[in-house]
């Protein structure tokens, strides 16, 4: 620390508790480096600022002028030290991300690759898991922040990144394939499997809102796995936009007669407990 910077720290702790004996405590100086330091404040600046007495120490006018700004000084000092610790926390952070299967392949690359190319001492940690599973890794302090349907828990913060179509998806030997758009109620009428992720399930939100019951032979919370079943025939699914890029699968692709979406978001306690490497990952997911 510079030398005159330790001088003011030590003049301030003097004043707020009126005892260089004090102040040496607090600062595990002696209490002759204290009167020392102090001295060669008075002498630098050619004023006398504290008064000595067997009962302690107090400003003189000159020190009641000076002890404002003196004071404002080691503020921002702080504010300083705080700052260059946490920029090399940057440099050497960890981040912990709550993710599904969607995300991960989709999005976290392109985000990820450019924010390594500007912090590239930065290591990740992905949890792959459902929503609730993600929600849970929040709520615990176990993942700095996921990627979640929203809504979520009241007691996390959100920033909805994207509203995520719903498609239809059939075999190729379906009897509805030519339709422009698959009927809401054509759902009831085929063999479902259902892609369930836990209470939150967006599926069910729609049989639910429509008043359809499905008829559903399979549950799985493998995507993949719903895509290759509907491929061989077993029955027809609904799956978002995001899950359907670069499909590997033979399988017609519908938009529903009334339109559906599922709100991605990234999900986090608060920003004030927030890392500054987390921070400033948030200010990449445009890159998604």
């Amino acid at each position: 620390m510079d030398m005159n910077m330790q001088k003011y720290i030590t003049f301030v702790k003097a004043v707020e508790y009126t005892s260089f004996t004090k102040a040496a405590e607090i600062l595990n100086y002696t209490q002759s480096g204290v009167s020392s330091m102090i001295n060669d404040l008075e002498k630098d600046w050619g004023v006398s600022l504290l008064e000595r007495s067997h009962s302690g120490v107090q400003l003189t006018p000159d020190g009641i002028k000076l002890f404002p700004l003196i004071k404002n000084l080691c503020k921002e000092f702080d504010k300083l030290q705080t700052q260059v610790e946490e920029l090399f926390k940057l440099q050497h952070g960890l981040i912990r991300i709550g993710t599904f299967s969607s995300v991960a392949t989709h999005w976290l690359p392109n985000i990820v690759k450019k924010f390594q190319n500007d912090y590239p001492n930065i290591d990740y940690e992905f949890l792959l898991g459902d929503y609730e599973d993600i929600e849970r890794w929040i709520l615990e302090g176990y993942a700095d922040c996921g990627f979640l349907r929203l809504p979520t828990h009241n007691k996390l913060e959100s920033i909805l990144l994207e509203k995520d179509k719903l498609f239809a998806i059939l075999p190729e030997n379906h009897p509805l394939i030519d339709c422009e758009y698959f009927p809401i109620k054509a759902l009831s009428e085929y063999p479902f499997i259902l892609l369930e992720q836990g209470e939150q399930a967006y599926i069910s939100d729609i049989f639910k809102k429509h008043n359809i019951s499905p008829k559903i032979r399979f549950k799985t919370l493998d995507n993949y796995a719903i895509m290759s079943m509907v491929e061989s025939g077993f029955g027809i699914s609904i799956l978002p936009q995001l899950i359907l890029k670069r499909i590997p699968f033979r399988i017609v692709v519908k938009e529903l007669e009334i339109p559906a979406y599922r709100d991605i978001g990234l999900v986090f306690k608060d920003k004030f407990s927030m890392s500054l490497a987390t921070k400033r990952f948030l200010d990449y997911l445009d890159y998604r």
